[in-house]
């Protein structure tokens, strides 16, 4: 009985116990509930208990069926998680079966050359041939001859040679690294572009050309072909500037030449018309003609006065000596003006008739002339002997030091970096797209 007591006791306390904290609790929430009214301004608004909005559950919602780590996702992760398996994981799956299923094997020749002038001299052994400071006048040169390989000129010729749409014919399903059919040269341009490949070194002037097939064989003819069309390109601009260089040196030999001709024969219809090779000559024989009548007509003079100091001046004697006397002086003013001296006085003497010093002025301007003109044609001739040596030193030649190589594995296309690219490309699209679309939708 007392047990019972006891007991009944205990249920009483513990029921007063459970009021009291739940009331605690009531007063705790209640007063909280008024200052967070209080705060937002609402103190006389009802209030509804959290907990009993949350447990309640309208009559019409129905239980969400679905798993728990499904009910966690948003539609937005769902779209993104399809537009990576339909932009990102799905291309780069049929990209990688491409290159390693459908992809056609493609072989390629390689062939090395630099274009080099003989200029500077030889050098002693074959690898100073190559790295001889001529690469630096042979620079543009070397410019040209990588535009060349890649011009519309040599694939066109390449495919009057080869018939590029058979040689690069689709292979198998291959379509995307095949070529069409009756395509224009821009188009062939184009794709013989994707397959030749061009590298320079400006330092050591060293270009590598890399000719891709499906063909190792056709490969290296192709490449072949290439090599010679350059080495032709080559040769032409070397005789094209041989010849602009001597061009200008020969027409300067042509024109000395015309000059030396037209003095020579201006000396030579002097000589006809003058009837004497050198006036000076004549000059000199006049002179010692003057000089021979002077001292006669001295010596008649002396006669003369002796006559006269001894016979009269109707003596046969002094006529004589007068008369010789004035044949002299008259000789001698004949021989004169003819010398250039005086004037001409005497019928005798041809009024036309240029003088000894007028003759020997003419032949000096001619024979100058004549001189000139040998020493003008004589350095031009020397002028286009040293352009022929510099031209024959400065010649280029394409120096071909690997042959075009032949192919016996497959080397392009790279499968697994192509593929590799393919997956890195699209993920980084896919990735820039995601974050725009985050970085719009915070700032919405």
């Amino acid at each position: 009985m007392a047990v019972s007591n006891d007991a009944a006791a205990n249920r009483s306390a513990s029921a007063h116990a459970n009021r009291d904290t739940a009331t605690a609790k009531g007063d705790a929430k209640t007063k909280g509930i008024a200052i967070l009214e209080g705060l937002l301004g609402r103190g006389s608004a009802p209030v509804i208990p959290l907990r009993e909005r949350q447990d309640r559950v309208l009559p019409d919602e129905k239980p969400d069926a679905r798993p728990t780590w499904l009910k966690k996702l948003a539609i937005r992760h769902t779209v993104i998680a399809a537009s990576f398996l339909g932009l990102v994981a799905l291309p780069a799956t049929l990209a990688s079966l491409y290159m390693a299923f459908i992809a056609a094997d493609q072989y390629h020749s390689t062939a090395s050359f630099a274009v080099r002038s003989i200029e500077g001299g030889v050098s002693s052994d074959i690898l100073g041939m190559f790295t001889q400071a001529s690469g630096g006048s042979t620079v543009s040169d070397s410019y040209i001859l990588m535009d060349y390989i890649l011009s519309e000129r040599m694939a066109a010729d390449a495919d009057r040679r080869f018939k590029l749409e058979d040689v690069y014919a689709t292979r198998g399903l291959d379509y995307f690294y095949g070529i069409g059919s009756d395509l224009p040269i821009e188009d062939k341009l184009d794709y013989w572009r994707d397959m030749v490949n061009v590298n320079f070194d400006h330092a050591s002037g060293i270009m590598q050309v890399d000719v891709k097939a499906f063909d190792p064989k056709q490969a290296r003819e192709i490449a072949q072909f290439v090599v010679a069309q350059s080495d032709n390109l080559v040769n032409s601009l070397s005789l094209s500037a041989r010849n602009d260089v001597l061009r200008a040196a020969q027409d300067e030999v042509l024109a000395g030449e015309a000059r030396l001709s037209k003095a020579r024969a201006g000396l030579r219809d002097y000589r006809d018309k003058s009837q004497e090779i050198s006036p000076e000559e004549g000059a000199k024989l006049a002179i010692q003609l003057i000089g021979s009548l002077e001292q006669q007509l001295t010596q008649l003079n002396a006669d003369l006065a002796t006559a006269k100091s001894q016979m009269g001046e109707d003596t046969p004697r002094i006529r004589v000596l007068k008369t010789r006397i004035e044949s002299l002086e008259q000789q001698l003013n004949v021989e004169r003006q003819r010398l250039g001296a005086g004037e001409k006085t005497s019928a005798a003497v041809d009024p036309n008739g240029p003088d000894v010093a007028g003759r020997i002025a003419e032949f000096e301007e001619l024979e100058t002339e004549r001189e000139f003109a040998e020493r003008a044609y004589t350095a031009a001739l020397g002028s286009l002997e040293k352009a022929r040596i510099d031209a024959n030193n400065r010649q280029r030649y394409l120096a071909l030091f690997i042959e075009p190589t032949l192919s016996e594995l497959a080397q392009y296309p790279s499968r697994l970096l192509n593929a590799l690219l393919v997956t890195l490309g699209l993920l980084f699209a896919w990735g820039i797209g995601v974050m725009s679309y985050y970085n719009i939708r915070d700032r919405a």
